[in-house]
């Protein structure tokens, strides 16, 4: 079943890729026609409330999947962006935890565990997986940029401007000094 469900999957994934979300939430409800116990359809379905800021039904979904498969590292990093919205900061961390012990060195768990240790107020500890998701990607610019501020957090001057410019944002190099009074 999961073979033949993963075709949908990949639709889903592109459909959420273009901001097209209705047409993604429509190949969800016809692919739960035929397979109503892929947890996988309703964790799609949970990042697409996500997208569309709609917590409740993303949390109502995310529940029915975890149902179905708790040990699931998509599930638990979704579970923790639901208590991000409601600005549970510790609980989006333990789960991002939980999610980085299921799927380990995963550059976008491990980005967002960083900055879910920024927001604590840990933020060597933040610094520290930001690196090591930018060592796992480092092309990516939203690490670049979550390292960045995290390095103004910690007044790590020259660091941060080294990541400004490696993610193409030089022209805030001058703003940022600026209003830092460097």
């Amino acid at each position: 079943m999961k073979e033949q469900t993963t075709k949908y999957i990949n639709e889903i994934e592109t459909l959420k890729y273009n901001w097209n979300y209705t047409a993604a939430r429509e190949q969800i409800e016809k692919s739960l026609l035929r397979y109503t116990d892929d947890y996988r359809l309703y964790e799609e379905l949970a990042d697409i409330y996500l997208y569309e800021w709609n917590f409740k039904k993303a949390e109502n979904a995310m529940k029915y999947a975890q149902k179905l498969h708790p040990e699931s590292a998509t599930g638990t990093y979704l579970m923790g962006y639901i208590n991000l919205s409601k600005w549970d900061f510790n609980l989006w961390v333990e789960h991002l935890l939980r999610a980085n012990e299921l799927f380990p060195n995963n550059a976008e768990i491990l980005r967002n565990l960083g900055w879910g240790y920024n927001m604590l107020g840990e933020t060597n500890k933040g610094i520290m997986l930001l690196k090591r998701a930018l060592n796992l990607s480092p092309e990516d610019k939203l690490i670049m940029e979550d390292l960045w501020v995290a390095l103004i957090w910690n007044w790590d001057v020259d660091m941060w401007e080294f990541y400004l410019k490696k993610a193409w944002k030089e022209n805030k190099i001058f703003e940022l000094r600026s209003i830092m009074n460097l």
